[in-house]
């Protein structure tokens, strides 16, 4: 199905291919001549002030979201909410947040939290790289 962009539908599988393609967008688009640092549109849509953040934090929590529609446990789902508050908060505050959006990967320790689910509740869903 080459072409045919990310799968729809409530299944983990299609749940955690969008979820890997959401946090490769958001943290790791591309790196930084010289940095050789991953970033991604989280860290650049940040630099907006007031808007990049409010957008950055709408994405953060979709993917809280899709694992609240997993079933996720209620510890797990304000775990990821409180990943993506502080990112939300400390973005915000000029020249200091955009630091921190580079450094702080809410995106990633969210996906991190929900591999770990998928991973035990749904083992056939789990990606391996090759």
């Amino acid at each position: 199905m080459a072409g045919a962009g990310l799968p729809l539908g409530s299944h983990p599988d299609a749940v955690r291919q969008r979820l890997e393609a959401m946090e490769k967008v958001m943290e790791r688009s591309f790196v930084v001549p010289g940095l050789n640092r991953p970033v991604g549109l989280d860290a650049i849509i940040g630099l907006v002030p007031v808007a990049g953040d409010v957008i950055a934090a709408a994405m953060g929590a979709y993917i809280v979201w899709e694992a609240r529609n997993l079933g996720m446990s209620k510890w797990q789902l304000w775990r990821m909410a409180g990943n993506v508050a502080v990112d939300t908060a400390l973005g915000a505050i000029p020249v200091a947040g955009d630091v921190f959006d580079f450094l702080f990967r809410s995106n990633s320790r969210n996906l991190r939290i929900v591999r770990k689910h998928l991973d035990k509740h749904h083992p056939a869903s789990k990606i391996i790289d090759g």
